[in-house]
């Protein structure tokens, strides 16, 4: 029987131990008896150590160039990535070694290094947290065939090297039974989750915190970048106040990302920067305490063709400390909320306002939102059901014992077994 007792992690886009899906997937793994090391880009103002080693966990960092947002610069930091990741994991290997090279992507890049760990007998793991063909059509505003061809076939290399795929969601793992081709049972959901909510902080309307509470507080938290939509949540804010007379709300955006600079601009063009507050990331522990202290969380993810497949972990964040939830009304937003929340037309400002409003006038509604939300929470959605399929996807991997064939050649068949 296959021996796998260590296991390599590589991430590209956060820095660990900030990356929340990433993270919570290593502690677990740490926890079950497995060792863990991950390799992670440097932080711009944290994370910058090039070796630590946090709750038994070792990481091993290095520094990304900052090229900004073109073609050739996402070509350069992924170049400079791959090369340094590469030689980082071979500093892994005779340090701690490893049995299985689990990957997050974006990007899909990171398979190379699974090729070339393959005749060594190493396990490769694909962990799909989005799905790249449509996160770079959006990024580009689908202005390049050829870049989303790029996309596609490093897509179907990822999942055809793949030992097992991870996922978060079903439409997820429907692209990769018919994209990918991959076995349905080589394909696990692994949801994402909030860890949240396990300081068990009480948080009630008197306990909350005087810079942001202004009468109603509204909360985002999570990374800022194009596909985020985090500008909806400041024209909403802007056709509250100035369109509806609102003076009674504030918005705390939680959090950072590509578009943070553009979105500090909005906010200051929309004469809005006394009714906004950004933060930053914060540690788990102020991240709480401040999402503790809003009365609705936001999830402003406009349809996009990236969204509508994605899970977005805010919703758990905010469901976790029993908050209620706005969203535009895409497929697994609504899965995941559910009646925790009040959705909006897709990308239509004056619906988004409207739901918000909406809960801002009935403090019954807002709390029985946040109850049935907290409650989905606890039964279905928490990190503890999540872990589960963690590591049952690691069993299954634990019980190979040799490498058997992972692809259908027939659609058709992938969709039957769906």
């Amino acid at each position: 029987m296959t021996k796998i007792s260590k296991i390599l992690m590589i991430v590209e886009n956060i820095p660990a131990p900030h990356d929340r899906r990433v993270w919570p997937e290593a502690r677990a793994l740490r926890e079950h008896g497995y060792q863990v090391s991950i390799i992670s880009p440097k932080g711009v103002s944290d994370c910058r150590e090039s070796y630590c080693k946090i709750d038994g966990i070792h990481i091993y960092r290095y520094a990304l160039p900052a090229v900004g947002k073109k073609y050739i610069a996402y070509a350069i930091e992924y170049s400079v990535a791959l090369l340094m990741t590469f030689w980082l994991s071979l500093k892994v290997l005779f340090q701690h070694g490893f049995d299985v090279v689990h990957v997050a992507n974006p990007p899909d890049i990171f398979f190379i290094i699974g090729m070339l760990y393959r005749p060594f007998g190493k396990k490769f793991i694909f962990d799909q947290h989005d799905l790249s063909p449509e996160m770079f059509q959006v990024i580009f505003n689908r202005r390049s065939k050829f870049v989303s061809a790029i996309m596609c076939f490093l897509e179907r290399c990822s999942y055809k090297m793949a030992d097992l795929v991870i996922v978060t969601n079903e439409s997820q793992k429907k692209c990769a039974l018919i994209r990918g081709h991959c076995r349905p049972e080589r394909v696990f959901v692994v949801r994402n989750s909030s860890n949240l909510g396990q300081l068990k902080a009480a948080f009630s309307e008197s306990n909350v915190d005087s810079d942001t509470r202004q009468g109603y507080a509204l909360g985002y938290v999570g990374v800022m970048g194009i596909q985020d939509g985090v500008n909806y949540t400041l024209y909403a804010l802007d056709e509250l106040v100035h369109r509806r007379g609102r003076r009674d709300v504030v918005l705390v955006l939680m959090g950072d990302g590509a578009d943070l600079p553009a979105l500090r601009n909005l906010a200051h063009e929309l004469d809005l920067t006394g009714y906004v507050k950004f933060t930053g990331w914060l540690s788990p522990e102020e991240m709480e305490r401040q999402l503790g202290s809003v009365d609705i969380g936001l999830v402003p993810d406009p349809q996009n063709g990236l969204n509508e497949l994605s899970t977005m972990l805010k919703t758990m964040d905010y469901m976790a400390l029993g908050k209620p939830v706005v969203a535009f009304d895409l497929a697994e937003t609504r899965f995941s909320a559910q009646d925790a929340g009040l959705y909006a037309t897709p990308n239509r400002v004056e619906d988004f306002a409207n739901q918000i409003e909406l809960l801002l006038d009935d403090k019954e509604l807002r709390i029985r939102k946040g109850q049935i939300g907290q409650q989905r929470f606890r039964n279905e959605l928490s990190w503890e059901h999540s872990k589960k399929c963690l590591l049952s996807a690691y069993a299954t991997l634990l019980l190979s014992r040799n490498a058997s064939p992972r692809f259908y050649t027939s659609t058709r068949k992938v969709v039957e077994d769906d």
